[in-house]
């Protein structure tokens, strides 16, 4: 491969905007995956498309690897470079271009994060929803095709996103969708590049649906003596058609470590956190309805507040949660599973994680996105102990099949990546090398992201 001479080329139009810095090296070579260090050759930070679409068109000519960078926070080594090559850093591309109100969408670049964009919508009344627990870009959060805990309600980044512009693996810029809320034309390339991780083009520009702010808001905690009991109440729930915006579990291990962590005093048995939105007649109802439900689930101290300090403290805990985890171990690497399952089979599948847990001696608290099935062990291990980092990928592999076997996938919102790309084959059956031939069609060079995802290959 021809690293050094595109890094050469590039840096005649990008200057000082292409490192080799030991530090950025360095930044760019982790994410808050599990995986070690692996720095890439070079870090780009490109301004505008263009600049992109140049700057591919360079490492296609030379067979250089060239990998997405939104905020490094992916979980399954998706930003990292494996196989070397340069990153493309998007922190530069961060301008909102328009928000239009009246049809309840905006257009941005890939570096804007979630919490920077709903700030700036604040003053017309709207909100984006999608919110995994980082403050990740929405460049990023569409690559990964992420969610968060209000996707029982929103849906996730595969239902937000209308359109994108995308540099392909050539150095060509397509557009893809449209900002009508419909349409039957022609293959559905934005639903292609959500949650392609990176591995057929570059996504340079966003345009996202968003949603009207409620007029009231209210939210609640309840205690349960088991998990089963806890999804017990959630299914229930779902069944009535309540409509929920948030349902999310805590388990004893998770709820001690965001205790310390956050000086809060809640009992330390299993917790469902939960959100209402609507009317504040409609929310009343709600809460009054998922009380009586909890309650014939032998629920708990439920309590439930509208003042939006209680509801910003409970919800900063939640998103907080897995640095609480991190907290109560320093040092410790952690390997985070991401398994989604029929709702129906969720109790079976964490009440049998704990088990595996308490037979391997390994620390996993959990976490769970309930109202979609989605729950995350996180599995605590020294780094430096191989034993126990063999343990905790054995563990993990043992709750994915599990998964599979229940109806669920690999997978929830955390991506492939590197870390799941075993599974892909088991799960998608001959589908997965489908998406192998989309990728050689698409990136027959093998630049875009390589070694993720799909199946592997060379470089050529």
């Amino acid at each position: 491969m021809g690293v050094q001479d595109a890094i050469a080329e590039i840096s005649t139009f990008l200057g000082q905007r292409l490192t080799r810095s030991k530090s950025d090296l360095e930044i760019h070579g982790r994410s808050e995956s599990h995986f070690p260090q692996s720095p890439p050759d070079a870090v780009a930070y490109p301004e505008t498309t263009n600049e992109v679409a140049r700057l591919v068109r360079i490492c296609a000519a030379h067979g250089c690897p060239v990998i997405g960078w939104g905020t490094g926070t992916s979980l399954e080594g998706q930003a990292q470079a494996f196989d070397g090559g340069i990153v493309v850093d998007f922190v530069r591309m961060n301008r909102i271009l328009e928000i239009r109100p009246e049809d309840m969408d905006v257009t941005l670049q890939p570096g804007v994060t979630r919490e920077a964009l709903n700030q700036e919508l604040r003053a017309t009344g709207l909100f984006f929803p999608v919110d995994p627990g980082a403050n990740a870009s929405l460049g990023g959060m569409a690559s990964t095709r992420a969610s968060g805990t209000t996707a029982v309600r929103y849906g996730t980044m595969r239902d937000n996103v209308l359109g994108l512009e995308v540099v392909t693996a050539s150095g060509e810029v397509i557009r893809t969708g449209s900002r009508a809320r419909k349409s039957s034309s022609g293959y559905d390339l934005t639903a292609l590049f959500v949650g392609a991780e990176g591995t057929l083009g570059l996504i340079t520009e966003l345009t996202l649906r968003l949603q009207g702010q409620p007029e009231a808001i209210s939210s609640a905690v309840c205690g349960f003596n088991s998990v089963g009991d806890a999804v017990a109440a959630v299914i229930e729930t779902i069944q009535m058609g309540l409509p929920m915006a948030r349902i999310e579990l805590m388990d004893s291990a998770s709820v001690a470590a965001v205790n310390a962590y956050a000086g809060m005093d809640l009992p330390e048995q299993p917790h469902l956190l939960l959100e209402f939105h609507g009317s504040e007649t409609n929310v009343a109802e709600q809460a009054e309805t998922f009380g009586m439900i909890a309650a014939e689930h032998d629920g708990t101290g439920f309590d439930w507040a509208t003042r939006p300090e209680d509801r910003t403290a409970l919800w900063t805990m939640r998103h907080n949660a897995y640095h609480a985890i991190l907290a109560a171990r320093p040092g410790a690497r952690a390997l985070v599973t991401d398994l989604c399952v029929p709702i129906s089979r969720l109790a079976e599948a964490i009440e049998a994680t704990q088990a595996d847990l308490a037979q391997s001696g390994i620390e996993g608290p959990i976490l769970g996105h309930v109202g979609d099935g989605n729950f995350h062990a996180i599995l605590l291990f020294d780094e430096t102990d191989h034993e126990a980092a063999a343990a905790a990928s054995a563990l993990s592999e043992r709750m994915v099949l599990r998964a599979l076997d229940l109806g669920g996938t690999a997978t929830g919102e955390h991506g492939i990546g590197r870390g799941k790309l075993g599974y892909m084959a088991r799960e998608h059956g001959g589908g997965w090398a489908m998406m192998g031939a989309l990728k050689q069609a698409l990136d027959p060079g093998n630049i875009m992201n390589p070694g993720k995802l799909v199946p592997p290959r060379e470089p050529s």
